[in-house]
């Protein structure tokens, strides 16, 4: 499993991939926070807080993701070493999850530089200080969280395909769905108990509890759930290619 996580990072960081998805994401939150006027702008808000950040990162990781999971199966199958790899000792299950592992780091990577932001307000706050800490790391722990759902979703929609184009394409649909397609159809009910049952399925719920500063245990167990149930459906695809 450590050999094909290794493999994979050093794929991402050996050509301008890695570099390019990691530069985007971290530009378009740097302008949308600092420099683009709009309700997302720090300066612009008032009030020293970087809840801009837990609010389009989400939809910056509806492309960011795909972008760094689609080659992860569809580049193998395209360029034919997906034999030569099954030749190698390796469980279905290796294969899968050191995959997985090196997406989701190289999303975490992404992430991490916009720690910085926080501490940029905390030291223009005023008084100095004056943030609301546990919602801006219960925020960005469930951005974690997220960013391991959409890959497992991503390296799902790279095993259907051979067409990386393809399998961006299906892993931002899908992603977008987990994320708000179950508030979407909550919209078409009355009742209050169905809007709140089906709201639940979907990731953005659980997504809005973390950022108020609560790690519950129901949404970590969430996250889990739907990033093992797209592994498995995964290695289901992958043990029948």
């Amino acid at each position: 499993m450590f050999t094909i996580f290794k493999k994979e990072l050093r794929t991402f960081f050996s050509n301008a991939t890695g570099y390019i998805v990691v530069g985007i994401f971290l530009l378009l939150t740097g302008l949308f926070l600092w420099v683009i006027p709009g309700e997302f702008n720090i300066p612009d808000a008032g009030y020293a807080n970087v809840d801009g950040l837990f609010i389009i990162s989400p939809w910056l990781f509806l492309f960011l993701c795909p972008a760094v999971t689609m080659r992860l199966f569809a580049e193998e199958k395209q360029t034919g070493t997906w034999e030569l790899l099954t030749t190698k000792p390796l469980s279905k299950w290796a294969i899968v999850f050191g995959k997985y592992l090196a997406g989701w780091v190289l999303a975490m990577l992404a992430l991490l530089p916009t720690i910085l932001y926080y501490f940029v307000v905390l030291y223009l706050a005023e008084p100095a200080g004056n943030v609301d800490a546990g919602a801006f790391w219960g925020s960005f722990t469930g951005l974690l969280f997220l960013a391991a759902v959409y890959v497992a979703i991503g390296i799902f929609s790279s095993s259907l395909s051979n067409n990386q184009i393809i399998s961006f394409v299906v892993a931002v649909v899908l992603s977008f769905f987990m994320f708000y397609g179950f508030d979407l159809l909550g919209s078409f009910f009355t009742s209050g108990q169905s809007v709140q049952t089906l709201e639940s399925l979907g990731i953005h719920a659980h997504y809005k509890s973390m950022s108020r500063g609560v790690i519950d245990s129901r949404d970590l167990v969430y996250f889990l759930i739907v990033t093992f149930i797209f592994l498995f459906f995964t290695e289901r695809k992958v043990v029948k290619s």
